[in-house]
């Protein structure tokens, strides 16, 4: 088996009471006190994830761009100074390497941040495909990352920077001084849906970083928060994650991912996915309410009224906020309008197929 890396904070983490867990290759906390508080303390408060296992690739080069067109999905000419992009890495195969944020820091020069458990394999699949001589540089193992998160995130970073934050669109950035360090990139991009900004810092000034944010935050009760509620909060918004909702089997068409995929430009398997999209996907990936009382968890079977597998959860959870389970799922499109139910032990649960976001 190997051996679990850690995060640069690792040791603050164990120090701070963390319920540590392997995850995608990382000793990661997962819990600080218990889900449903560090879930409420983001939905309405502020709490800070270290999501530091992330990784960061810097491109740069006259043909940087043609080289992330080509790899990517989306369309990044469209990326101005300071925006950050949504995108996927599409496979040979028809499916997906990863998703992945393309931030634009000038002309020339972008940053990648990529899923921790597929550092390795994005990289050499890029690196595969730069015959444009687009210098690139893995920054991974240097850089924290942080995700300070909840509606008083804004507020309570303030007071750090000069920056002005209330300026800020979601999916841009800005790169400036925080807690008197200089170069630190400062974004926009929150997976809770519950706003805040991603704070990127060399690992010598994490520490330092980490503790000024939260002395920053003490007013407001600011807390430490694991991977277990970034999961139920990421959920209640519907947005994928890779491994469960997306993977290398899945189409971004059929992820509801059309938006990210921009056919006017090529890509890898461009023609593959406008297929897809022209012929209509066989399957879907929906959103799903529990109307019976159970917890739906992925790679659970989804059934019709008449017991017939029509597809499989990828995510699923007891949303804290609704309190009901929730969870996502590929549906064969034949059965898109129909009954379903969610096979929980065996037994078949009634749910029922909802437009995302759940909160």
């Amino acid at each position: 088996m190997e051996e679990l890396l850690q995060v640069h904070l690792n040791d603050t983490h164990v120090a701070l009471g963390a319920k540590m867990v392997p995850f995608a290759g990382y000793n990661m906390p997962v819990l600080y006190t218990n889900l449903i508080e560090e879930h409420n303390c983001v939905r309405n408060g502020v709490g800070v994830f270290d999501v530091s296992h992330m990784g960061e690739f810097f491109l740069k080069g006259e043909k940087a761009l043609d080289l992330i067109q080509y790899v990517t999905s989306n369309d990044a000419s469209k990326l101005v100074d300071g925006k950050v992009q949504y995108s996927c890495l599409p496979n040979a195969t028809g499916g997906i390497v990863d998703d992945l944020l393309v931030y634009k820091i000038r002309d020339n020069e972008y940053l990648l941040v990529v899923n921790a458990s597929n550092i390795d394999k994005d990289w050499n699949w890029i690196s595969s495909h730069n015959t444009f001589g687009v210098e690139m540089t893995n920054a991974s193992s240097k850089y924290s990352l942080f995700a300070v998160q909840g509606p008083k995130a804004a507020g309570v970073l303030q007071t750090l920077t000069t920056v002005d934050l209330s300026t800020m669109p979601y999916y841009t950035f800005k790169i400036g001084s925080m807690a008197g360090f200089d170069d630190v990139i400062i974004s926009n991009t929150g997976y809770t849906g519950a706003g805040g900004f991603e704070i990127y810092v060399k690992n010598e000034n994490a520490l330092a970083m980490w503790n000024a944010i939260f002395a920053a935050g003490a007013s407001e009760g600011i807390q430490p928060i694991g991977l277990g509620a970034r999961d139920t909060l990421r959920t209640e918004k519907g947005y994928c994650l890779y491994g469960h909702d997306i993977d290398d089997t899945t189409s971004p068409i059929e992820a509801g991912l059309g938006w990210i995929t921009s056919f006017n430009k090529d890509f890898i398997m461009k023609d593959h996915h406008a297929a897809i999209k022209a012929a209509g996907p066989s399957k879907k990936l929906v959103g799903f309410e529990m109307i019976d009382r159970g917890i739906p968890r992925q790679h659970y079977p989804i059934l019709n009224a008449a017991g017939e597998v029509i597809g499989e959860v990828t995510s699923g959870t007891q949303s804290p906020t609704l309190s009901r389970g929730i969870g996502m799922g590929y549906v064969s499109t034949a059965h898109e309008g129909s009954e379903i139910f969610i096979s929980i032990r065996e037994k078949a649960l009634k749910a029922e197929i909802v437009k995302m976001p759940f909160v």
